[in-house]
């Protein structure tokens, strides 16, 4: 039985302070219906906290992306250090263990992803040039570039009451990363929970101040006090975000408005599967863990099993199998594998649901069974629940009603376009999976379903192992739907950031723009010196240091003994006469020669900063290169990537990328790359001090142990 901790008053964290009340909203645990928390946000100036928000905000637009990934990866760890605080309040909203795991350390696991992604493959920068530089008049003096910088407004996140950890840090995340500070106004029912981690992350103190407010209770007069700079990213039912977003603010002001809605998510079985084929057990078991992970309560949970209908009463008995192994009851009890709905008022909005359902479909898997634990009339459990629709092609309940509980219904189906309509029919979906081991099925079914879908998972033998199912989304990969699903665009990996970006369009000369996006712009100025840019350190060299090599003369011999050596007798190379006829006219050097050549050029050849090489991009060939012709090569640095020390690295270092511009004789462009060096640089603040040689360390005595 899960003890009742003292009555919890959740607080509002606004303009830098907490703010509680003694009186307000009762909320009940879901298992046993007892009182746990009293909230209310009365008292909270909104407007006040917006504008703190936006002034606050200033401080974490002016670090880089590295330095809010080293934030975020910091708090990351703070957190998981203090998960089973969660756990524990986290019973009381019906989830079990595992329920609670998704969105417990799902939420914190996306701290980690979104902070790697960003050192990754964002720069240590406080904007991010996006796309290449475009040339706009024909000498090259003029040119654009887009850039993406801060908005300098408050994420406002609007979250619903399912996942009370993930839905918060899934939308702080990507708006952290991005210089976005965050107000989140969770829903009631478990905003203790979410409470609960924002006061450890305010007293971490690992955010700066203002990155994050909390409005626990009503959100009043919130929407009122918006402005241009300001986003809302609204989690919940579709009836809500449709009234939401036609808010006369929002609309008057133009504020971004994004959604996730719930959706009626489908599940396709493969009309090429067999009851004895491994599809069809994955297919049961993924719609099984969906009615009942989280007690169905997901906004990517399988609302509608869409079935051959030669499979439907296999499919059923399978489920019903299934579905009997599943108990229910006190989720802090280890023998109990689905817990209750979040409130006994939830539980009765499903039962509405389930009877309109009932007037196209019957139940085929139902009835109660006996609890383990919990109060039956006082806690908000329900028991997983299938339907069967005969004729879902002309039936509209399955297709518009959604029981946000452990309910989902069978669609039989004929014909794969009857599949693909029927799935299409919820008007747009955050998740579909299609369960086939045949390609050509697969290719038909995600092609078909795509354009009303935000992610499609395709499972079979192959992948079952590896993969998170159906109703797990992943930072990397988009988050949202079209349609009904809202059509917001959360996670999305690195989307995710821009979204809360604004794009800019910067027009300039090539010298110009170098010195705003810091980065090499082609026709900028250089700067060439007598000092080689390889016996430079990381910390020397800067953008737009440039060294124009010796000149080379390509002969014969250089063609052949490359040809040799590589063993690459292409006939373009080595036979004059299929040469002479082929598109160049005459026999020309190897590609990879030129590289070759071109880092004979520019290389220096003693010891010193430059460590390695890290590779090679963007490498294009444009002119050919004939006996006889001269090629030399231009270096020129064009942006620097500093890079962490690794655990059990002792020299720190940095990435520097080249330019590289092969050109020949009359100056014409033959070949063009960018280059990736490893450098030594100088030992930073953000570096891990460096461990003492075992003979200086101090190893205390045994009395001091």
């Amino acid at each position: 039985m899960t003890s009742t901790p003292e009555l919890l008053r959740p607080g509002s964290y606004v303009y830098g302070t907490w703010h509680s009340r003694p009186d307000g909203q009762t909320l009940y645990d879901a298992v046993y219906g007892r009182p746990v928390a009293v909230l209310s946000s009365e008292g909270v100036d909104f407007a006040q906290a917006l504008a703190y928000g936006r002034q606050k905000g200033a401080a974490l637009r002016r670090s880089t992306f590295h330095e809010r990934a080293r934030a975020l990866k910091a708090l990351a760890t703070y957190l998981m250090e203090r998960k089973e605080d969660y756990y524990t309040l986290s019973l009381l909203t019906g989830a079990t263990r595992r329920d609670s795991w998704v969105d417990i350390e799902g939420g914190i696991g996306t701290l980690f992803s979104y902070a790697s992604m960003a050192r990754r493959d964002l720069p240590d920068e406080r904007f991010l040039p996006d796309g290449r530089v475009e040339r706009l008049g024909r000498e090259g003096t003029f040119v654009g570039r887009h850039l993406l910088v801060p908005r300098e407004g408050v994420a406002v996140q609007i979250n619903a009451y399912n996942f009370p950890v993930w839905g918060m840090l899934e939308k702080l995340a990507p708006a952290f990363i991005a210089g976005m500070p965050s107000l989140v106004k969770p829903a009631p029912q478990t905003a203790y929970l979410t409470e609960r981690v924002v006061r450890d992350i305010v007293a971490s103190g690992l955010l700066p101040e203002g990155a994050l407010q909390l409005v626990s209770g009503d959100p009043g007069d919130l929407l009122d006090h918006l402005q241009e700079q300001d986003m809302v990213a609204f989690t919940g039912s579709a009836a809500t975000a449709a009234r939401l977003r036609v808010h006369p603010n929002i609309v008057a002001r133009n504020v971004p408005f994004s959604t996730e809605a719930d959706s009626l998510n489908a599940s396709v079985l493969g009309l090429t599967v067999r009851p004895e084929d491994p599809e069809f057990k994955l297919y049961v078991k993924e719609v099984a863990r969906e009615i009942t992970g989280k007690a169905g309560q997901k906004c990517t949970a399988i609302r509608r099993a869409v079935v051959p209908r030669g499979l439907v009463e296999a499919v059923t008995e399978a489920l019903r199998a299934e579905l009997a192994r599943v108990t229910v009851g006190d989720p802090a009890r280890d023998d109990v594998r689905m817990g209750a709905l979040v409130s006994v008022e939830q539980r009765e909005r499903v039962r509405e649901t389930l009877s309109s359902l009932q007037k196209e479909a019957q139940i085929v898997i139902g009835g109660e069974r006996d609890l383990l634990g919990g109060d039956r009339e006082k806690g908000a459990f329900l028991d997983p629940t299938v339907l069967l629709c005969p004729s879902p092609l002309t039936a509209t309940g399955p297709h518009e009603l959604e029981a946000f509980g452990p309910v989902a219904t069978l669609l039989p189906y004929d014909t794969l376009d009857d599949a693909i309509e029927l799935a299409k029919m919820g008007r747009g979906s955050l998740a579909g999976s299609v369960i086939t081991h045949d390609r050509a099925e697969a290719t038909e079914l995600v092609l078909g379903m795509a354009s009303t879908h935000g992610r499609l998972l395709v499972l079979n033998r192959d992948d079952a192992r590896e993969s998170t199912g159906h109703g797990s989304p992943l930072p990397q990969l988009l988050h949202g739907g079209p349609g009904r699903a809202g059509g917001g665009a959360e996670l999305g990996g690195l989307a995710g950031v821009r979204h809360h970006m604004n794009k800019v369009a910067v027009q300039a000369d090539p010298t110009t723009l170098m010195a705003v996006t810091r980065e090499f712009v082609p026709g900028a100025e250089v700067r060439e010196d007598v000092v080689h840019p390889f016996r430079k350190s990381f910390d020397e060299i800067q953008v737009g240091d440039s060294l124009l090599t010796h000149r080379r003369t390509v002969t014969e011999a250089d063609i052949v003994n490359f040809a040799g050596l590589t063993g690459d007798h292409f006939y373009a190379h080595v036979d004059e006469i299929g040469a002479r006829e082929g598109i160049f006219g005459k026999r020309v050097a190897h590609g990879y020669f030129l590289i070759s050549a071109a880092a004979g050029q520019f290389v220096s050849a003693a010891p010193g900063p430059v460590l390695a090489n890290y590779g090679l991009e963007n490498l294009r060939f444009v002119e050919p290169v004939g006996i006889g012709d001269t090629i030399r090569t231009r270096l020129t640095c064009k942006r620097k990537i500093r890079k962490d020390l690794r655990p059990g690295e002792t020299r720190p270092t940095g990435v520097v990328e080249w330019r590289a511009e092969i050109t020949n004789q009359d100056g014409a462009l033959v070949a063009t790359y960018d280059i990736l060096t490893l450098v030594e640089r100088a030992r930073d603040a953000y570096d891990p001090l460096p461990e003492p040689p075992e003979s200086e360390q101090v190893i205390p005595d045994a009395a001091q142990a």
